[in-house]
């Protein structure tokens, strides 16, 4: 690890070329180094006495954001009678770092028999859940939809806390009590 100094940012001169070999988060200009990104400059020196490397690191990275058409993982909060409010931990394969908020309406649990859909029946409190994004929503939370059969429940637990099992596309058993539960269950990928 390098010598942290100041702050810089994109276009912010760093030094000379002649000087430094470029790093990441450099380039190179009229023989003078600038940062590219917003962060810590850094100079790394190098052991076998060649030029010392000079980077511009993020501190932060970027944490994932859903978006219309992305896929999200997340916890079940609530369950209300005409909707399940969801935590979002995960867009697509990237952790979130900020919380995000998600409700999946009795609309959008199914494709089919939209009318007949119980959102307790399908959804409780502690369930690990795949869904879509379908809409950006209102402030407090994104619309999400589990309608396709790779979307739904991936992790629910029973009443004695064993991680319970798929057996149907709407129920999923507990392996130590047999007792049936039903769920919005995800088609196993």
């Amino acid at each position: 690890m390098g010598k942290k100094t100041e702050a810089v940012t994109p276009g912010q001169r760093l030094g000379y070329a002649a000087d430094y070999i470029q790093g990441p988060g450099t380039y190179e200009r009229d023989g003078l180094l600038y940062a590219s990104v917003v962060g810590h400059k850094y100079i790394d020196q190098s052991k076998n006495e060649q030029l010392p490397t000079i980077r511009v690191s993020k501190e932060k990275e970027q944490s994932a954001v859903p978006e219309v058409g992305s896929v999200i993982t997340g916890k079940v909060i609530r369950v209300a009678p005409h909707q399940a409010t969801i935590a979002i931990m995960v867009v697509g394969e990237t952790p979130c770092k900020e919380d995000f908020m998600g409700v999946i309406r009795t609309q959008d649990v199914r494709a089919a028999e939209k009318d007949k859909v119980k959102i307790y029946n399908s959804f409780r409190p502690g369930d690990i859940v795949k869904a879509d994004v379908i809409s950006l929503g209102d402030a407090r939370s994104y619309v999400l939809s589990t309608a396709k059969n790779e979307l739904g429940v991936i992790f629910a637990t029973s009443v004695a806390g064993v991680p319970m099992i798929p057996i149907s596309w709407q129920e999923m058993q507990c392996p130590k009590t047999k007792t049936i539960e039903l769920r919005k269950c995800a088609k196993p990928v």
